[in-house]
């Protein structure tokens, strides 16, 4: 029963929080509620996260600025055709004892011990690199040198796609793609958003930012989130969401037999719960309703859907089908 009440305060407190939170990031982003709250969702319910923008939207600016109003070490990796997994995971190297005039191993951490990483431009690095994430986004352990290291706790990937310039890119693989929570969109800001961020970022202007979180509270705070009550027709309403995702499948609409070579797995149907779940207790309710799915539905599918040519034919992108898909699921109601 006391756990019970002070689950009850801290969803009270996670509300005030999120508040503090978007008032600390919109001093330096202008915009982008949206997208502040898809990053949130997911760093609160363990996952990662896929962005895709054009450059010159300030991803990695607001990734930064996160980091510093969470208390949360932040390292940045450019991915560039040239970089080895090592690179990113650490490497050993021959170090000389000065007492026994002997030399010995020493593993020197590489930039994935932090806890946020930005993983820049992840496309334009081969799939063997990109696998170097791997191990790291599903075990938070790192194993070099036949020795496994443990991640510092909360462990986030923010991943960034430039949806231009695709010459010289390697496309993730479906299974790298599935590791990430959301793949969620920067767009363009509207006239009135450009026009403050232009005012802003050309005067003296400088903001000053004051930590809402720590660490620990992170960590109790994705706790949280898994002890969150979910009714048995909520974890239904998610599966047959995913399943109709899948052509050949009893419950798929015509249009997903028509477009989509393969639908998404059941981590997909597990991401729209936690992702529901979040959303719920930032709202400060104690338990989603389908309303929650429907919110994060876009970000957890659209990644996890293989269009097929005629799709490509037609013109029609994974939005548009999982935009379809939930004009089903209100239908079925």
């Amino acid at each position: 029963m006391t756990k019970k009440r002070d689950d009850i305060e801290t969803v009270e407190k996670l509300k005030e929080a999120k508040a503090k939170i978007l008032k600390e990031v919109e001093k330096v982003i202008v915009g982008q509620k949206q997208v502040i709250e898809e990053l949130l969702i997911s760093l609160l319910a363990n996952g990662h996260c896929l962005i895709v923008g054009v450059p010159g939207l300030a991803k990695t600016l607001l990734i930064n600025t996160l980091s510093n109003v969470l208390s949360l070490s932040f390292n940045r990796i450019q991915f560039t055709p040239d970089l080895m997994p090592s690179d990113i995971t650490g490497t050993d190297i021959i170090e000389e004892d000065k007492k026994t005039g002997g030399r010995k191993f020493r593993f020197v951490k590489g930039p994935i011990f932090a806890n946020i990483i930005l993983a820049d431009e992840i496309n334009r690095t081969p799939p063997k690199t990109q696998a170097a994430l791997l191990q790291a986004m599903q075990e938070y352990k790192v194993t070099a040198g036949g020795v496994t290291y443990s991640l510092d706790l909360p462990f986030f990937v923010l991943a960034t796609q430039n949806p231009i310039e695709l010459e010289g890119t390697y496309p993730l693989p479906e299974a790298q793609l599935d590791r990430f929570m959301f793949n969620t969109y920067i767009d363009y800001p509207s006239p009135e958003e450009e026009e403050e961020i232009v005012s802003t970022t050309t005067s003296a202007y400088e903001a000053s930012l004051k930590r809402v979180l720590n660490a620990e509270e992170i960590i109790e705070l994705q706790r949280l989130v898994r002890r969150v009550p979910v009714a048995d027709y909520m974890v239904q309403y998610a599966v047959n969401m995913v399943r109709m995702t899948r052509p050949k499948n009893d419950t798929a609409p015509k249009f997903i037999n028509d477009w989509v070579s393969w639908g998404a797995g059941p981590r997909a149907s597990q991401y729209l719960i936690l992702g529901s779940k979040t959303r719920a207790i930032f709202d400060g309710r104690y338990t989603p309703t389908p309303d929650d799915i429907n919110a994060v539905a876009k970000s957890v599918l659209r990644h996890r859907i293989v269009t097929n040519f005629n799709a490509e034919a037609d013109g029609i992108g994974t939005v548009e089908i999982v935009e379809k898909l939930l004009e089903e699921m209100k239908k079925k109601k």
